[in-house]
């Protein structure tokens, strides 16, 4: 649902710098809120989806998630070619990342990676990367990613998410973040080639945590 860069090594630290230097107002103005209701699944009575730490026996349906998301090549500037090796190095995190997945009914339907967004002097704000299977969408999956995401990186100290380059025509995606409080802080124009649309462009969303 939206790209990121690999997660690269932070100390732990206090929620301190540039966030910390803002005004009260405007970072509770820019925090949202994330007290939502997941998503309605097609059938009400469906149990919610369940959220754990990824093991290496997931890999298999984790690497079918990402073959389709990135063969329908709508959201992410990964390259269809690449090796499962290739693409599990891209997509397992290590510390202080995380990668975790999404089940529905015992099987693994959806998956995230989290870290920082960029090490060193960036390190205190943290990013994230999802995915669904397309048989899954609709039930609530994306969402409580998306919440587990925060809820991580809220519990490791960071002052801030930031996702890199939300497509702007993955309009699910760009509803959903929304509503889960972050905000579109700049689009680079034409800067991801989609299989129907042509040239369009990135949006770097945000909010503070």
């Amino acid at each position: 649902m939206t790209d990121a860069a690999p997660a690269s090594p932070r100390p732990r630290r206090r929620r301190v710098g540039a966030s910390a230097a803002r005004p009260v107002d405007e970072r509770r103005a820019w925090r949202g809120s994330i007290g939502q209701p997941p998503t309605a699944p097609n059938d009400p009575t469906a149990a919610p989806p369940r959220i754990r730490p990824y093991a290496a026996a997931d890999w298999p349906a984790v690497w079918a998630i990402f073959r389709e998301v990135v063969a329908a090549g709508e959201t992410y500037a990964y390259d269809p070619n690449w090796s499962a090796a290739e693409a599990r190095a891209v997509w397992v995190e290590r510390p202080p990342g995380a990668t975790v997945v999404a089940c529905l009914d015992g099987r693994v339907v959806g998956t995230a990676k989290m870290g920082p967004n960029r090490p060193g002097p960036g390190s205190h704000v943290a990013t994230a990367s999802f995915m669904v299977a397309g048989a899954a969408r609709g039930r609530g999956v994306g969402r409580a990613l998306g919440e587990h995401a925060l809820a991580w990186a809220r519990g490791q100290g960071y002052a801030a998410m930031q996702f890199n380059a939300v497509v702007e025509t993955n309009h699910a995606a760009v509803r959903l973040w929304r509503a889960l409080g972050f905000r579109i802080v700049g689009t680079v124009p034409e800067a991801f080639q989609h299989p129907t649309r042509g040239h369009v462009g990135l949006h770097v969303m945000h909010r503070f945590l």
